[in-house]
């Protein structure tokens, strides 16, 4: 199974596994937040965050995505939980989680 296959495939079993009322956010960040992020955590070339993405983060619970820090679900989607910890700071979000 290449790759995409199977960041689809993970994003299939997270949206079952939690249901899909509550699938449309995570840490009450939502999906559209979540992909506006995506390119700022991921490597190799990491871009600056967007406005759309410390818009979205803002609105999130930062202390929530600790428990996602050694997980492995983030590595499987690409996300290098390390560059996803730095969006706070980077965004000059208050209150950023020290996990």
């Amino acid at each position: 199974m290449d790759r995409g296959h199977k960041v689809v495939a993970m994003a299939l079993v997270l949206i079952v596994a939690l249901g899909w009322g509550e699938a449309q956010t995570l840490c009450n960040m939502s999906i559209v937040g979540l992909y506006a992020c995506r390119p700022s955590v991921t490597p190799p070339n990491p871009t600056p965050p967007s406005a759309n993405c410390c818009t979205a983060l803002s609105h999130a619970d930062l202390h929530c995505f600790c428990a996602y820090r050694n997980s492995g679900a983030l590595p499987s989607l690409g996300i290098d939980p390390n560059l996803a910890l730095k969006l706070p700071e980077k965004c000059k979000l208050p209150n950023s989680p020290n996990c």
